[in-house]
């Protein structure tokens, strides 16, 4: 997940407020005494001298004049955040920089600058930190950031098998953003093999829609949260960042808002991308949809064996969550 900071100096209150409306990560204030000014304008993570993050100590900042500075952040301790800016903006201390270390900053001065940093060796750096007295770059930098969260190859899905089961505890998801057509939430039996399961945004005749909830399914089942990893479905609670991603593959971070585990009746259901089999286990309700490959949404109690749906396959293996490189059979 990639960051936002704002660099604010001299302090501003005004800058403050921007980046805090602008979802900014963090601020930088370089002077101490502030830290208190900018805990008044909203909840945002300080990176000063007196900060949450201590500058001189947790972050590094790194002037790029030459050949010695790029090796001087190269250098420091894997557990420091490195915040590098060069006199003259060039690519070539970045991709130097990215391809040794993971907690790198680029000091951007625009949108266009932050992109190139997001972008460098398809990697990018972990954070961009805005340089600007302009409140319209701060928008527009923290838009940007937000808008690269991940992208993933989504695959067409043949369901090859649908079983009714008998009473089961399912999650229903209620994000605090509200989701479009053609969005959801991707669950699966196995991290190999998930689904992408619809959001509620479509009206019947006897319940409203609900474009901020996924009934996801199974309480067994994981589901994709940033930074590659995974939780199981019961895990997710107020609070908790997940991934949501529309039928194009591209993902976006929002928070759960709060998360429902109710009996009710379940539903299996299998498939087949190539030679990778899939299942899921979701609530057995006309409301409860996948999603097509052109992005319409299909009704679990409509679907048939033959159809097409969208998912995403990967080699299966997670500890904690994480994925890992193992050899695993689930079933």
């Amino acid at each position: 997940m990639k960051e936002f900071w704002v660099w604010v100096e001299p302090f501003d209150r005004k800058l403050v407020a921007a980046a805090v409306e602008a979802g900014a990560d963090a601020v930088v204030i370089p002077e101490e005494g502030k830290v208190e000014e900018v805990k008044k304008v909203g909840r945002i993570k300080v990176v000063a001298p007196d900060g949450d993050l201590k500058l001189g100590k947790d972050v590094v900042y790194v002037l790029i004049r030459g050949k010695e500075d790029e090796e001087k952040a190269a250098s420091l301790p894997p557990g420091v955040k490195v915040v590098v800016e060069t006199t003259d903006w060039t690519v070539i201390p970045l991709e130097n920089l990215i391809a040794q270390r993971e907690e790198l900053y680029a000091v951007v001065k625009n949108e266009q600058e932050a992109r190139l940093a997001l972008e460098t060796l398809e990697k990018g750096v972990k954070g961009v930190v805005l340089k600007s007295s302009d409140v319209n770059q701060i928008k527009k930098v923290g838009a940007l950031v937000r808008g690269y969260e991940e992208k993933l190859p989504l695959v067409t899905v043949k369901i090859t098998k649908i079983l009714p089961l008998g009473l089961g505890d399912r999650v229903c998801v209620d994000t605090v953003s509200l989701l479009n057509r053609g969005e959801g939430m991707l669950v699966g039996n196995s991290s190999g093999g998930m689904f992408l399961v619809h959001a509620e945004t479509e009206e019947n005749p006897y319940v409203a829609a609900r474009p901020f909830r996924v009934n996801a399914g199974a309480v067994h089942m994981y589901v994709r949260v940033p930074g590659n990893r995974t939780k199981y479905l019961c895990e997710l609670k107020a609070g908790d960042e997940v991934m949501v991603y529309d039928y194009e593959g591209r993902g976006r971070v929002t928070y759960v808002g709060r998360a429902k585990i109710e009996r009710r009746p379940m539903l299996l259901i299998e498939g087949k991308a190539g030679e990778k089999k899939l299942s899921c286990i979701l609530q057995n309700a006309e409301t409860i949809r996948l999603t097509r490959p052109d992005g319409t949404p299909v009704s679990v109690a409509e679907l048939k064996e033959g159809d097409e749906v969208l998912g995403y396959v990967e080699e299966a293996g997670r500890h904690f969550g994480i994925k890992v490189d193992e050899t695993i059979i689930e079933r």
